[in-house]
């Protein structure tokens, strides 16, 4: 049965679209509110979008815009006979009822546009759908894609006078003052949520170190930070450690019972008293693990993208980049292909519009040195990262590589990277038995 679904009529209103241009042809005005609601691509009918533009061009020199210099100035650029001749421009501007209601016909063109181009997407997603290239989750991670530009609301123009909304920047002011805490979301430790005022959607942030020094440790701080303490949906890809071992980790670090006693099924009546005192917290907490091996940037961002319409989501952390399975595009070197990882990253970060936390291992470098110090140039792979990063953090120990150090028990945060301010040291407590960080001023 041959499908009919080809040969309808796309969504469309010819009086509409000529009703928005007999307003434009009478009224300046109703070409300044036209223009804010839809673009020339909106009409259906080629010649309207023409006259469109034409409207559009002498607009823009501040030149007249009406029935005779539209014509002329079509007549010019040869096509006037194209769109219907003088007297079709005179037969627009007599469909008009009034110039007053130009916006209201505008805004039926552009929800026709739209209508169309949901069509458009369906045929595009059926395609991707029959061709069998790739893998099953590529496929619908495009097929979302697709939809998501299609549906994807014009942004509300970001435009006023300095005073117009002077009284609620005076309101958010006052409420950060009162909050005692940035606008951004918090980290959970309060030197760095100083220095980088917290973070912010679209960024991506890299935590590293060498193997054993705290990166993962670091990385669950910050979900337990926004997820238990503040409440605000997050996620976890762990690549490394199972689901459970997350969990212990966390029950670890809030409860405040050694890890290896967890691990080891050691607690004692205290401890299970701890961790009663907790559980509630814990159960409510908006945060997922997903220990999912070998995942791919694409399925971790078609994941995110789930739990972000099914919950919202504030923050994803990925633990960590070495361990990302290859995307199936078969990379000339490794350095290539961290490099495509790297900018999937920064991408899903803005266009999920939350803040992603990358965990990276650093080469060897540091152990080469005297000073044992991490840099930025001791990313290991690619320097995409340090490029595509808006922030960088190397956590450094100096009791990982001297027993007898004088700093036992504390360990530095380095921001080697802040693309939004300075950069800086930051100390913090190791209680790595706890499984966790901590300001120096709560220990």
């Amino acid at each position: 049965m041959e499908d009919e679904t080809f040969d309808r009529v796309p969504p469309q209103d010819t009086a509409a679209e000529q009703c928005v241009l007999g307003g434009m042809l009478l009224s300046k005005r109703a070409i300044a509110e036209v223009i804010e609601v839809i673009e020339a691509e909106d009409f259906y009918r080629p010649q309207h979008e023409t006259v469109f533009r034409a409207v559009l061009d002498l607009y823009g020199k501040n030149e007249p815009a009406d029935p005779i210099t539209v014509s002329n100035y079509l007549r010019e650029i040869g096509v006037l006979a194209k769109v219907g001749g003088a007297a079709y421009i005179n037969q627009l501007v007599q469909s008009v009822p009034t110039a007053a209601n130009a916006e209201y016909y505008a805004e039926i063109v552009r929800d026709c546009a739209m209508r169309r181009r949901i069509v458009e997407a369906g045929h595009r997603i059926t395609e991707i759908g029959y061709n069998g290239e790739g893998e099953a989750h590529e496929a619908a991670d495009a097929a979302q894609a697709e939809l998501n530009a299609v549906t994807k609301a014009r942004e509300e123009a970001d435009s006023a006078l300095l005073g117009e909304d002077l009284d609620a920047v005076v309101v958010e002011l006052e409420k950060l003052q009162a909050e005692g805490r940035s606008a951004g979301l918090p980290t959970g430790f309060m030197d760095l949520d100083s220095l980088t005022h917290g973070l912010h959607g679209g960024q991506m942030v890299i935590i590293a170190g060498r193997p054993g020094l705290g990166k993962s440790t670091l990385g669950v701080d910050m979900l337990r930070a926004c997820s238990i303490r503040y409440r605000y949906p997050s996620v976890i890809f762990s690549l490394e450690m199972s689901r459970r071992e997350v969990q212990h980790r966390i029950i670890s670090a809030e409860s405040r019972i050694g890890l290896h006693k967890i691990r080891g099924g050691m607690m004692t009546d205290e401890d299970w008293a701890a961790f009663a005192n907790q559980a509630q917290r814990l159960a409510a907490a908006p945060l997922t693990i997903d220990a999912t091996p070998n995942r791919t940037v694409t399925q971790i961002k078609a994941r995110s993208r789930q739990i972000k319409q099914a919950t919202g989501l504030s923050l994803v952390v990925i633990d960590y980049l070495q361990l990302l399975g290859s995307t199936g595009r078969r990379a000339e070197n490794r350095q290539q292909e961290v490099s495509e990882m790297s900018r999937q990253i920064k991408l899903m970060a803005k266009e999920l519009d939350v803040p992603v936390i990358v965990l990276c291992q650093l080469n060897r470098g540091p152990e080469q040195r005297t000073d044992k110090r991490p840099m930025l140039a001791d990313l290991r792979e690619s320097g995409s990262l340090e490029q595509d990063a808006d922030l960088v953090v190397l956590v450094h120990r100096e009791d990982a590589y001297d027993k007898e150090s004088s700093r036992a028990g504390e360990a530095d945060l380095i921001v080697a990277k802040h693309r939004a301010g300075p950069t800086a040291e930051i100390t913090v407590a190791a209680q790595l038995h706890y499984s966790r960080f901590q300001d120096m001023a709560g220990t």
